[in-house]
């Protein structure tokens, strides 16, 4: 019998890519499901400070809902580094404009905020339409 406790390392990670359809899916909902992924939550050999994660496609990004007044209401911002250089954006405009970085900024948000987060934000790509060129990597999908 075993007296410690496991503690994985990034060369345990089977690595497997999925793929998830946004299509009427909830935004944030969906976006939970896929930091969780990302995370490496649902393996086993999860180990909060080390990445066990999946790599992730979301497709169908332009069919995404936001439940509510949200479309109009939300607001997105950024800063230019000037002295009133805010800017602002609602979900709506960035739906139209960018729908792929509505899906981007709510996982990122979940997300841990050190340079574990940063290294898996780069594990989610995330396509307008239902093409995407990751076909080599066999990913499997995953109903959410």
């Amino acid at each position: 019998m075993k007296k410690y406790t496991y503690s994985a390392k990034r060369s345990d990670n089977s690595e497997n890519w999925c793929v998830i359809d946004a299509k009427d899916k909830i935004l944030g909902r969906l976006a939970s499901q896929v930091a969780y992924r990302i995370r490496g939550k649902h393996n086993p050999l999860f180990t909060p400070h080390v990445d066990t994660g999946d790599w992730i496609i979301v497709i169908n990004a332009d069919k995404i809902r936001m439940t509510g007044n949200k479309l109009d209401q939300k607001k997105y911002y950024r800063h230019s580094g000037y002295i009133g250089g805010i800017k602002s954006t609602t979900a709506k405009e960035l739906l139209e404009k960018k729908p792929e970085e509505l899906i981007k900024k709510a996982v990122k948000g979940m997300l841990p905020k050190n340079r574990l987060g940063r290294k898996l934000g780069k594990k989610l790509f995330v396509y307008t339409g239902d093409q995407h060129p990751h076909a080599a990597q066999k990913p499997e999908v995953v109903e959410i």
